[in-house]
Formats: C-alpha cells, structure tokens, sequence
C-alpha cells in the first residue's frame, strides 16, 4: 500500500515556479526516508477513480446516470454530463484547481503542481550529492517512477484541454514575469515529449513486475509505462487530435498552429507499435484474460453461463487480478460498489445498498445479441419489439427468473450484458446464496414497492438497469452486518491493450489476422465466437469485419462493451470524434416509479443531452487563468 503525505509546500503564484521553501525542501532530500515520502506525494496525485465523483469519464459522458433528487453523491462531472460547464465555474478544474466541487479536501487538485512536485524530485534525486544513503539502483527506479507520473499528468491535462504548455522544468524564485508566463505548444510536441519521458522512464530500474508485493503493489512498472505509451500514441492518433481541421485555425500567441489540419496515418502505425510492445511486456509479466476458476469455489453447483459471467466480472473487479496491469492501490472500490447495489434482501437498506448508479436504456443497446453481434444487424433474432415484455422459460433461468415478465431487450444478450448490467427480473448469483446454486440465487425486483424499486427518495435507479459490473461477486448481506470485497481500481486491463493494438493495427493496416486475433481472444472469454464467424453466420452485414471501415466500427462497440463503466467511453468518444453524435441523444429509461409491468416497461426520457461541436470536445480555460497567464489562450469555441 502507497502511503500518502500531504505536499510540503508553499504558495504557488505561477505553475512552475519552485516554491520558497527552500529549506523544507533541502531537508526532503537529506535521507532516504524524507525523500521517499516525496515519493509518495507525486504519487498522490493519481486520480481516484473508484470514486465515482473524481473519476471524469464515469459520469461526465452518458454511461451513468444519477437521480435529479442526488442523495450524497453530488458530483461536478455529472454537471458536465448535463451541459453545465462554462468560463465562469470550470468544473473538473483540473488546470489550476479553483471552483472544483469534486475536491474531497481542502487542497484543489492541480495537474500543475503535480508536475511541479515531480519536476522538484527529479531535479533533486538526479543530483547525486543530494540523499547520500539511497542506492543507484533505487535511484533509478524512483527517476523512472516520477518521470512517468510527470508525464502521466501532462497527459491528463493534454486529454482534457487540448494544446497544453510543456512543464519540463522549474523556472527559478528570480524568473522574469515572462519566463513564467507559459504558453500552449502543439499537441504533437506535447506528444512527442510526453513519449521521450516514458521512454527514459522505462530505461530505469523500474521493474517488470512488483516483487514485494505486501508492500509496494500499485507501484509503477514497466508494462505500466509501456501501456500508458500506447494509450498516449493512441490517442494523439486519433481523428480529434489527428488531423483535426475544426482547429486548423487554433494558434497560440507565437502563432504556432495547436493542430495539425493533416492527418498523418504513421501516427496510427506508432500506436500499433506502442501497443504491441505493451502487449509484450505485459505477457512477458505474466498478465493475461482471467477466467473464474471453479474448482477453488467447489462447493458451489455452476452452471457454465453463470461461470462465464463471473469470468467477466472478476476480470475488472476481484482484487488484484492477473488481468490487471495498472491498479491504483490508492483508490479502492468500496463505496462505488454500494452506489451500485441493488437492494436484494431484506437484511439491506439504503445506507449499504444505494442503487443510485443507473444505465441508460442506449447503452444497454450497444452490447450484442447472443451471437455477438450488433442487437440492429442479427439477422436470426428480432429486436425490433425490444420494448415490449416477454416471460422467461427455463431456458433462460440462468440469466432471467423463470416466470418473470420482463423487456424483450434484455432477452437474447451477450453474456458481457448479464454480467454488466442488472435490471427488473435479472439473476444476480453472489457468494452468500444459501442454495450454493445458480439455480436458487437472488433475483432483481425493481418497479415500485419491490425490494429494488423506487422506493426512496433519492436512493433509486433512475432508469431500471444497475451497474452489476462494478460488484464483486463475494458481497453479502447477513443479519450481523454487509460485507463487499474492496479492490483497487483497474486502471488498464489486459483487453484493454489488446483493443488498442486492434484499433491501431486496423487504421494504420487494414483488416489482419492479427487484428483478428486480439479481438477474437477479447470474445472468447466472454463466450462470444470469432469476429469474422459471428458476422458470418449472424450478421445482416456479414462482409463487414472485411473492410477497414466496418472493423472500425466492431471495434469501437466492442471497447464499448469490454470496457463499459471503466471511464473509458467518455474519452473513446471525443478522442474519435464523435461525441457529437453520440451525446446529442435522449438520456432514456422504464418508467421506474410504476408498479405494474405494463406501466414500468414505457420509455421515459430522463434528460436531453447536447453537445456543441467543436466547443465540448475541451474543457475551457478559467477566466481568472486567462487574467494570471495572457500568453494563454481560450479553447476554441468558449
């Protein structure tokens, strides 16, 4: 476990100017424990994505939905989902801090004064008179932990707001008003930089996988380093960053161009490489798909489709699993877990089980049919009447309660859907089933005055799916008490990877065995065919994985569903462009505040979502920013 220190610091005018305690910073790199603690407080920065408030992509898109009547969870990034960003209140400051309602403490959370505490270590800890008794071999490695963090943030602050200044150094007490007023470079120099920090990072001793693992798992690594490169690459590779004409006249005060107008496909082909050599490194430390292992749990009678869906779940949310190359130890996934339960039993109540967290009835859409492929192109099952209520046989007992009346669209899914996502009528087998049987398990009833209903006020799921995949599946409810398996959040996962070189490989080559090997091992575990034989045999548009332009689209909807409610698809969205499209839709759900089943299965629009293009793909600059640094200049369209 990473411990974390509070900053030592002082106040900060400007955004890399070395802070005037000198003296407090002299004594931080006299010994190797102080200077460790240093460590710590660049590490500290890392965002808390298990909490849904400070994790941006998790409500700030359209993924997840809360109640209008929020009930403690008030988060600035569901404000962003409902178009409340502006000048005046930046929200999800990450820039400089100020006016961030999603800040747990007193201290607002800069990027900026995160790469001023790195660049602080890394100038110290490089000066080999400074931290007599660390040994070259720490050294290193602690040089290459921080010179990735440094240029982690640089890539958060660059995903959020674009063209970005390049903090390579601190300027000096005694720099000029103009040294420190900074500027935006392009975001191909950005890039470039950010891939030469990574680059010295992974030279250091930074090890391929944790050794002591009781007490530094969560520290960076090499397959970390590597897959944070991809992802970066990725990303500069992508249409909005990647020749983006909308911003073809977006220039800083020197008049550089910001972005290129050009697309460059050799962006598409680092990527590739980056991925690649992430996979690499990866297999190399041993990460792989996880599937359940249910021989460990013999006690239990499973049925295949229940192992399958256990396979998925615990793929993202059991505890440091094989699958996960990068889980931050420092935000743990407690609290996301119970704003997701539905309440099962009558051992639960509100204040352990808060159901808050909802998916709109879009997304449930976008997870494949049985066959795996898209619910609008299966040509063998009708989703047409997907709104209308069907009752479910024996057949499907595993997935559905026997008996019970429920949507159409939530019959006939892809077992990723049953492990996502709960709903009216849904099994939810969990370790504390008394049956020790999937047969005999607990069962979602979510329209009014049932146990998961809309009961209290505040406290409902707003559209009558629940977020299952954020639940491990150890949860109980007893009469002494609740218990839920904590685990760090799963920052990059084997899939993933796997994904980013599919998509790379695929833009910069075309179709290939190869792009359909990464995609294909992404299915298998989830208990889907092949690409090309699932289109094949089930798809209306069955040559589709055969063009470069249709296996864009499977494997967007595929990294979509993979990695639904990770925080991903809000920045998958801008990163391609189209969340133009995607978030001027109705934010829709049941009409969850109904008793009967005719009445709970009408659709409901819950919210009209807008988008304005090419405004929203950035988070604007603070007016008071704008004031401090007028070499700066405003994103387009604020």
């Amino acid at each position: 476990m990473i411990s974390i220190v509070v900053l030592l610091g002082g106040c900060q005018k400007f955004i890399d100017v070395v802070p005037d305690n000198v003296a407090t910073i002299e004594n931080a790199f006299s010994l190797r424990n102080e200077a460790e603690k240093y460590l710590f407080t660049c590490y500290s920065y890392l965002p808390k994505n298990a909490n849904p408030l400070l994790n941006t992509g998790f409500l700030a898109g359209d993924e997840v939905w809360l109640p209008v009547a929020q009930r403690e969870i008030l988060g600035s990034n569901w404000h962003i989902a409902r178009g409340a960003q502006s000048i005046n209140n930046v929200l999800v400051n990450n820039w400089d801090g100020a006016n961030d309602r999603t800040k747990i403490s007193d201290e607002p959370l800069s990027y900026f004064r995160a790469i001023r505490d790195c660049n602080i270590f890394i100038e110290n800890v490089s000066d080999l008179s400074k931290v007599p008794d660390l040994n070259a071999d720490e050294r290193s490695r602690w040089l290459g932990e921080v010179k990735f963090l440094k240029a982690y943030y640089h890539f958060l602050l660059m995903r959020a707001y674009g063209p970005i200044p390049i903090i390579r150094d601190n300027l000096p007490l005694d720099a000029t008003a103009e040294q420190v007023r900074v500027e935006q470079r392009p975001v191909d120099e950005v890039v470039d930089y950010l891939v030469q920090l990574l680059d010295e990072a992974v030279a250091t001793s930074v090890p391929l996988v944790i050794q002591d693992r009781a007490l530094q798992l969560g520290r960076i690594t090499k397959p970390i380093i590597l897959a944070v490169k991809a992802n970066i690459l990725l990303t500069a590779a992508s249409p909005l960053f990647n020749g983006n004409s909308d911003f073809s006249t977006f220039k800083n005060v020197k008049g550089e161009s910001l972005f290129s107008p050009t697309e460059d496909q050799a962006k598409w082909q680092r990527a590739a490489d980056a991925a690649a050599a992430a996979i690499e490194s990866a297999e190399s430390a041993g990460f792989i798909l996880t599937k359940f292992n249910k021989a460990q749990f013999g006690q239990f009678k499973l049925s295949d489709s229940t192992v399958t869906v256990l396979s998925i779940g615990n793929g993202f949310n059991k505890r440091w699993q094989d699958e996960h190359i990068w889980a931050n130890s420092n935000s743990q996934a407690w609290n996301i877990q119970r704003d997701a339960m539905p309440l099962l039993t009558p051992e639960a109540v509100v204040g352990t089980a808060r159901q808050h967290l909802s998916v709109p009835i879009k997304i449930a859409e976008m997870f494949y049919s049985s066959h795996g492929v898209p619910i609008s192109e299966d040509k063998t099952l009708d989703f047409t009447n997907r709104y209308t209520v069907r009752t479910a046989t024996n057949n499907e007992r595993f997935y559905i309660k026997e008996g019970y009346q429920t949507a159409r669209l939530n019959f006939d899914r892809e077992p990723r859907f049953y492990a996502s996502l709960a709903f009216d009528g849904s099994v939810w087998f969990k370790f504390d089933t008394k049956s020790f049987t999937d047969e005999d398990t607990y069962v979602v009833e979510a329209k009014l005055n049932q146990r998961a209903g809309a009961n209290n006020h505040g406290w409902i799921n707003e559209t009558g799916y629940f977020v299952r995949k954020l639940v491990n599946w150890e949860q109980s409810f007893t009469t002494s008490g609740i218990s839920y398996q904590s685990y760090p959040w799963p920052d990059i996962r084997v899939s993933d990877m796997y994904l980013a070189y599919a998509e790379a490989e695929n833009e910069a080559n075309g179709p290939s065995a190869n792009v359909y090997k990464y995609l294909d091992l992404v299915r298998e575990r989830a208990g889907l065919g092949g690409v090309v034989e699932s289109w094949a045999n089930y798809s209306s548009n069955p040559a589709k994985p055969t063009t470069k332009e249709g296996l864009r689209d499977i494997i967007r909807q595929e990294r979509t569903i993979e990695l639904a409610f990770e925080g991903k698809r809000f920045w998958d969205l801008r990163r391609w462009k189209t969340a133009v499209n995607s978030l001027n839709q109705n934010i829709t759900g049941w009409s969850v505040s109904q008793e009967r089943t005719s009445d709970y299965y009408r659709l409901r629009t819950l919210f009209p979502q807008t988008f304005i293009a090419p405004r929203d793909y950035f988070w604007p600059l603070s007016e008071r920013t704008l004031l401090v640094n007028p070499n700066l200049v405003q994103n387009v369209g604020w």
